[in-house]
């Protein structure tokens, strides 16, 4: 049987071979190589949170907090509203008022997105009160202590070290924040002495998913 097919022809077939094996490497390899980065835990940089994801997340959802000046907190899921909690001890000093000020900050600077982040101050006493000569974010509430609660901020009791000059260091109780989705569930963790501008840009990504 004759083969009429000329050189032409023939090139042409075996270049579009070669781009169709190129085009199905390029498909197939790119999904290969997500996939082996996703599993790997693998994220772009600019997706990935600064607090520690906390897996599983707390569920304090079944709880109803109370306000130190009386009431219920709820969640209130359809609000879309991001809590910032913070459960100082009660011998929080010096320590707390760096904190609170470092929140308060923070909280300014959602601007117009602020409404959504409410500030809660987990008292661990019913003598508590928000640290004196610090600006309240708009969003704050007190709430009444409550030890489940309390119970469902993983490691709320880690303490810090903090050198007190170059040969000594003092040892005092750590005060860690969370962040509480919408619905109730601990999903962040800060470690005590955590970068106040993390926690910023941790929230502002969350409070844009609406």
């Amino acid at each position: 049987m004759r083969d009429d097919t000329t050189p032409n022809e023939t090139r042409n077939r075996s270049r579009n071979r070669v781009l169709l094996l190129l085009l199905f490497a390029m498909f197939f390899g790119s999904m290969i190589v997500a996939g082996a980065l996703r599993f790997s835990g693998w994220r772009p940089s600019g997706t990935k949170n600064v607090g520690e994801l906390l897996d599983p997340p707390g569920d304090v959802r079944a709880l109803t907090p109370r306000l130190l000046s009386g009431g219920d907190y709820a969640w209130k899921a359809g609000e879309r509203t991001w809590r910032i909690v913070v459960a100082p001890p009660a011998d929080c000093d010096a320590e707390c008022t760096t904190l609170a000020r470092e929140i308060e900050t923070v909280w300014q600077l959602f601007g117009k997105d602020a409404d959504d982040v409410h500030v809660l101050w987990l008292c661990a006493t019913q003598a508590c009160a928000w640290p004196a000569g610090v600006p309240q974010p708009g969003t704050l509430k007190l709430l009444a202590p409550d030890a489940q609660l309390r119970a469902g901020l993983p490691r709320v009791d880690d303490t810090i070290v903090k050198a007190a000059n170059a040969s000594a260091s003092t040892s005092g109780r750590g005060v860690p924040a969370y962040v509480i989705d919408p619905y109730g569930f601990v999903i962040l963790r800060y470690a005590p002495g955590f970068d106040p501008s993390g926690l910023r840009t941790d929230v502002a990504r969350l409070v844009k998913l609406k």
